[in-house]
């Protein structure tokens, strides 16, 4: 999970998980693991949404109620806050999920010798 995390292949943590934004490899560039096994699917714009919003959420309450700016103020940040974690945390997230599903060797991703 946390080679995901760094955007790294699950198994050796040094070649890169991503050829794309978030198209993940076929397989690692540097030791050869099979990437395509993977199903994300909906769970890392889930987690990214869930993660997102318990860190915008409270800070925007916590402005509002230390300062009350001007609604132009708030739409100003808070939009663009929100796009900017987004965005940054989608492919780690989904790096995640890749790594997550490698270590327990579901869709696939278990050894012929485990099957």
């Amino acid at each position: 999970m946390v080679h995901g995390l760094k955007l790294r292949c699950p198994a050796c943590g040094k070649g890169k998980l991503f050829r794309k934004y978030l198209k993940v490899n076929d397989t690692c560039p540097h030791c050869g693991e099979e990437l395509f096994h993977h199903e994300a699917d909906d769970a890392p714009p889930y987690f990214t949404i869930l993660i997102v919003g318990h860190i915008v959420v409270p800070l925007m309450l916590a402005v509002e109620m230390e300062y009350m700016p001007a609604i132009w103020i708030h739409i100003a940040i808070w939009p663009l806050l929100t796009l900017g974690l987004c965005l940054g945390l989608l492919p780690r997230v989904k790096g995640a999920v890749v790594g997550v599903q490698w270590a327990a060797k579901m869709h696939d991703f278990a050894d012929k010798d485990d099957a």
